[in-house]
């Protein structure tokens, strides 16, 4: 999809989308099982600690360097101001609603009853915002923000995943498809591709974020 912009190459926020839809439908199906408390297997998935700290990253790192830079640019036209500000109100709905699902993870009385609705809020109002924000708001990055100003937003995210790049890449390809994964490595420094597939790869996977082998293995 990044070829229908003309200025930036969207590639790798079209991925960090599409994991964080994938860790949302990973984190349905576990509050949806019957089987076993969801409360225990979130707390003690690494899964979910991954979830919440790319996510923040990542949203952090577009209300430092992106929504402030494109207000400036676009002072004196309401209709794009407008989706600006949309923008930031979703931003800030997510993170109170990451802060209530721990608060019901920890709940041992009424934690239960309020985590399937906490959840199903994360998953209709996270959707919905990445819909939003590749529907109308990227195209607004693409014509407004300078090179500079993009590569300011691309550095500031990978400063704050910093040492966690060793999770973080297999996290992003986590589950992708070969041809994608291909392209996104093709873009990355030899040391980086390296470190991916001779050490990060398969120590991500040895991880098993979300207890999967352990569950099967239970059954």
């Amino acid at each position: 999809m990044s070829q229908e912009f003309k200025n930036h190459d969207m590639t790798m926020m079209f991925a960090i989308h599409d994991a964080l839809r994938r860790e949302l439908e990973r984190i349905a199906r576990i509050t949806a099982r019957v089987d076993e408390d969801p409360r225990h297997v979130l707390s003690t998935a690494v899964g979910w600690e991954l979830f919440k700290k790319f996510l923040t990253i990542h949203h952090t790192s577009e209300d430092v360097t992106v929504w402030p830079v494109m207000q400036r640019a676009l002072a004196g036209q309401p209709d794009e101001l407008a989706l600006l500000d949309a923008m930031e109100a979703e931003h800030a709905v997510i993170d109170p609603l990451l802060a209530d699902i721990d608060a019901a993870l920890a709940d041992r009385d009424s934690g239960l009853q309020r985590l399937g609705g906490l959840t199903d809020t994360l998953y209709t109002q996270l959707g919905g915002h990445l819909d939003h924000e590749e529907g109308e708001a990227l195209k607004l990055m693409d014509i407004t923000m300078t090179t500079e100003e993009w590569v300011t937003f691309s550095k500031e995210q990978s400063g704050r995943v910093g040492d966690d790049a060793r999770r973080y890449l297999p996290w992003l390809l986590d589950d992708m498809s070969a041809a994608k994964v291909s392209g996104i490595l093709g873009k990355m420094p030899e040391h980086l591709r390296n470190a991916y597939e001779t050490e990060w790869r398969a120590a991500y996977e040895d991880l098993d974020i979300w207890g999967t082998r352990a569950h099967t293995n239970a059954r």
